[in-house]
């Protein structure tokens, strides 16, 4: 299998987006090739389990409390309405259950009902992954004890545009967050989105400080703006889909064993943006009608082109249970 570096520089990934087209899709979709299989596709499935409210101000995000989007806050969601959502999640297909929490930091309140879902959720036999803000060693370390499978914390884009779209958070602080989820032994969920206004060396650097970390992040998900009405970023310029496709294929080169998602904004891309997509290395997808608070491609629209590319979602890889775990677990 491909040897993973993590010392690339700014102008080697520049290069790396100044091939011609072909010739990085060429490259990238070879690096695929040589360590997954081209023609499997793994489903996520995204849940908004606390929504809106959030005291960060990131320029893009309705549930800001900063802003003026319109959406009703609401509080933490019952662990029953959880198990169901992943159950029905898992009955099309999805291999991976994500929550996402608008928290800055969870609360003591509410972080021992999270840690009851997780365990609800690892009952069904499926992948769990949770974003929940910033951490301390202490709850890295009871999230892992719950069966956590994977943390989702983005850099979002590069340090330098960082404080132009948050300014709440450093930069260093999701850095700081993700080392504690790598030493808890949790799976790091990592990307970034496009579309925040920034420059071509900033999505270079992104795509950098994701490769040199200690390890490569075990899911990348590249997500394009989704511009919403009341945030800051609502009339950002759109990008050139064959951009998002350029940073696809450089995401894996760059990264050749991580799962590269098309996340948000895929819904309103063509299907011969997303087969490109595919084509050149992602091997993820959000699966399901609704990103957190966002709208995501239909599941059926889904289906149709992955029969229509020749395409088949990758089955779990846990081990299913033998019986009755989701009274335990709602009752643990």
């Amino acid at each position: 299998m491909t040897q993973c570096r993590h010392d690339w520089t700014v102008d080697e990934v520049q290069a790396l987006y100044d091939l011609p087209f072909m010739e990085l899709l060429y490259r990238a979709h070879s690096q695929h090739r040589e360590n997954f299989d081209p023609n499997q596709i793994q489903f996520s499935s995204l849940m908004s389990i606390k929504t809106g409210g959030c005291p960060e101000d990131c320029g893009y995000c309705p549930q800001s409390a900063h802003h003026g989007a319109d959406l009703e806050k609401e509080r933490l969601v019952e662990v029953e309405r959880v198990i169901a959502e992943a159950q029905a999640a898992k009955d099309r297909g999805a291999t991976r259950f994500c929550m996402g929490a608008a928290w800055k930091n969870p609360n003591d309140r509410d972080f021992p009902v999270v840690l009851e879902m997780i365990r609800g959720v690892k009952s069904l036999g499926m992948e769990c992954c949770v974003t929940l803000g910033s951490l301390d060693e202490q709850q890295t370390r009871a999230l892992k004890d719950a069966g956590l499978d994977y943390y989702n914390h983005n850099l979002d884009t590069s340090p330098e545009h960082y404080e132009n779209i948050i300014t709440t958070r450093k930069f260093q602080d999701r850095l700081d967050t993700l080392e504690k989820v790598r030493d808890a032994g949790i799976s790091v969920c990592c990307g970034g989105i496009l579309g925040l206004g920034e420059g071509e060396k900033d999505r270079a650097t992104l795509l950098m400080e994701l490769a040199n970390m200690p390890s490569h992040p075990d899911s990348v998900p590249i997500n394009l703006l989704v511009r919403v009405k009341g945030t800051p970023l609502e009339h950002a310029e759109q990008i050139d889909p064959f951009i998002f496709v350029r940073t696809i294929a450089v995401a894996r080169i760059m990264m050749p064993h991580s799962y590269v998602r098309l996340s948000a904004g895929r819904e309103s891309m063509d299907d011969a943006t997303q087969a490109l997509c595919f084509f050149a290395g992602a091997n993820s997808v959000f699966f399901g009608e609704k990103l957190l608070t966002t709208p995501n491609a239909q599941a059926d629209r889904d289906m149709e082109l992955l029969r229509r590319l020749d395409l088949h979602p990758q089955e779990s890889q846990i081990e299913q249970p033998v019986s009755g775990p989701v009274e335990h677990a709602l009752s643990a």
